[in-house]
């Protein structure tokens, strides 16, 4: 049995849903641009030179949430898969999937991108498993804040084995664990599998991969 890894932004997508989900809803008038903008711009750069706060972010990222009723917020996420998020999913992301999933393997998109953005998305590629960081809510509607512990950089890890351990696995129930993910923010997890991937690398990821032999690889 193995256990295929995806991270999702800029990895199995072609751009980042979180940061394009603020720009939609910018751009269909619910966030103010001049607020919002390039707030939303600076914390996406500091993602990619991984110094983001990431309490910091939720924060500005699950407060939207809040003011909206989760009917709404449906309306709108359909809106948004359709504009925005069916363009960014290229055919070989699709075909890298399909084939773990032909062979068998237990897939799972693992992403720092709250669940209530990405879990349609991992349906979109007939994914069963998400981990993702969970947006708290009360009787269905958003509080605002993060439940447990985000999953970011070592937070993945965490969430990842809490998971397995709720099904009686771990990393080594499985021949062949990979992880595929663009980001120098996911090293830590990168370290943890044996078959680490790096997918349409950053700088660092890319440096850190040639310098240990792992696979690289573009999904564009």
């Amino acid at each position: 049995m193995n256990l295929a890894l995806f991270d999702l932004d800029n990895t199995l997508l072609n751009g980042d849903s979180d940061f394009e989900w603020s720009q939609f809803l910018i751009r269909i008038g619910v966030l103010d641009r001049e607020l919002f903008e390039a707030k939303n711009r600076a914390f996406y750069e500091h993602y990619k030179a991984g110094t983001l706060d990431i309490q910091e972010f939720l924060d500005f990222q699950l407060k939207p949430l809040s003011r909206h009723a989760r009917k709404t917020l449906d309306e709108w996420h359909r809106q948004f898969m359709h504009e925005q998020v069916l363009g960014m999913i290229t055919q070989p992301a699709r075909e890298l999937v399909n084939r773990h999933r032909a062979a068998g393997d237990v897939c799972v998109i693992i992403t720092a991108t709250n669940s209530f953005v990405t879990a349609p998305i991992a349906r979109e590629f007939d994914v069963e498993h998400l981990i993702a960081t969970e947006p708290e809510h009360n009787g269905g509607e958003f509080t605002g804040r993060v439940a447990g512990v985000p999953c970011f950089r070592e937070g993945k890890i965490i969430r990842l084995e809490n998971w397995l351990a709720q099904r009686d696995w771990d990393l080594d129930s499985f021949t062949e664990t990979t992880f595929y993910s663009d980001s120098l923010n996911d090293l830590p997890l990168l370290s943890k599998v044996k078959n680490p991937v790096a997918v349409n690398p950053d700088a660092t990821l890319r440096a850190h991969a040639e310098k240990y032999g792992w696979q690289v690889m573009s999904l564009r």
